[in-house]
């Protein structure tokens, strides 16, 4: 099955109260899941990792093989594309897992996006964090 996450994570101060969301659609553009969840203190980067972990997973869980990753972290794209080195520790280890879940998906895609085409993960994020 063919689908689309797309995926925002956030930090109120850089570190501070974070929270991921995710967005994961069929390809005729039914939600097949939604969540946004506070994760504690972290970083921005932090936040879009775990974001697109949480969203892999959702994928995996209902039995997707081909998934567009879509994303307004640059960096997050850039290094899973493997454009980038992930040179922070933390990160790499967040790249690690999401490259580990990704490649039990089979053909994952990842496209950068502006925020303003990101609208319902990046208001998830919020919603978590005013919660």
């Amino acid at each position: 099955m063919k689908a689309k996450l797309s995926t925002d994570g956030g930090a109120r101060g850089n570190p501070g109260p974070a929270a991921y969301g995710y967005v994961l659609e069929a390809e005729d553009g039914t939600v097949l899941d939604a969540r946004g969840e506070k994760i504690g203190i972290a970083t921005n980067n932090v936040a879009e990792y775990r974001a697109l972990i949480a969203g892999l997973d959702a994928a995996l869980e209902r039995g997707v093989t081909e998934l567009e990753v879509v994303s307004d972290s640059e960096l997050v794209v850039k290094q899973m594309r493997g454009e980038y080195k992930v040179k922070n520790e933390a990160l790499r280890e967040l790249s690690q897992e999401a490259a580990r879940l990704a490649r039990q998906l089979g053909k994952v895609t990842y496209t950068a996006v502006r925020r303003e085409h990101n609208e319902l993960a990046d208001r998830l994020v919020n919603e978590a964090l005013d919660a």
